[in-house]
């Protein structure tokens, strides 16, 4: 099995199978002093945007910060960036896709400023879409904020924009990374006026309607056939983050 057909097949048995551990899980409430890992307001610098900031913005609860993912067989460890940072030493991590991968992006910087404050993070947003924080010359964290579909989301001067399922445009900025961490669904169900597209294009055919889960289903496919021709799996690896639970029917 090549590897991006094989991401895109773990990530369906993660969604299928009833007896994966971490998904079968809860957040309990832990009181322990190592909770929350971070706060937003004062321990990290890198949140890019206020509405990321429950406590600045007036929420007036705490319990959430002290929540912690709980499988129902094992107990995880408590995040450890020193050795996440040993780990990754001289290794670039990049995050590809809409704003649940810069969600991510912001809490994995924070956690590490977090626990290693010597550390020397340099921010550098050199164009709107793209971020990378530099870790005291040594490691590379970047998130590249694309369309949210992974696939190309053109201008046509007649047509409008137009989501191309079959092309990929853009991958050459994903390349050269030793982890690459995929993220797209939540703008495939967009209908009516927050629909960010006029037509699909799927060849040389322009499609006005379809199933919008056909279509994620098609540019998936798209983005796994770029994966298997483009990624040598021995020197890079490739995660896949779909939804959350909540969002499947």
């Amino acid at each position: 099995m090549t590897n991006g057909h094989a991401v895109l097949r773990k990530w369906h048995l993660f969604l299928t199978h009833k007896d994966v551990i971490f998904l079968k899980a809860t957040g309990v409430l832990d009181d322990s002093s190592t909770y929350p890992l971070y706060y937003a307001s004062r321990d990290c610098p890198f949140i890019i945007g206020q509405g990321f900031d429950c406590l600045r913005n007036g929420r007036p609860d705490k319990n959430y910060l002290k929540y912690r993912w709980k499988p129902s067989t094992c107990d995880l460890p408590r995040f450890d960036g020193g050795k996440f940072l040993e780990r990754n030493r001289g290794k670039k991590v990049m995050f590809v896709g809409d704003s649940i991968s810069n969600n991510m992006w912001q809490s994995l910087t924070c956690l590490l400023h977090q626990c290693c404050p010597k550390l020397k993070l340099h921010l550098n947003n050199s164009n709107k879409a793209t971020f990378c924080v530099l870790i005291s010359g040594i490691w590379n964290l970047n998130h590249v904020v694309e369309n949210g579909f992974l696939v190309d989301l053109v201008h046509d001067k007649e047509k409008g924009r137009i989501l191309k399922l079959d092309t990929i445009s853009t991958g050459d900025q994903w390349k050269g990374v030793d982890v690459l961490i995929f993220n797209t669904y939540h703008w495939w169900t967009h209908t009516g006026q927050s629909q960010t597209w006029d037509y699909f294009q799927v060849g040389n055919e322009f499609i006005k309607e379809m199933d919008h889960l056909e279509a994620f289903k098609i540019g998936l496919t798209t983005w796994a056939k770029w994966v298997d021709s483009n990624i040598e799996p021995s020197k890079t690896r490739v995660l896949f983050q779909g939804i959350a639970a909540s969002h499947v029917e």
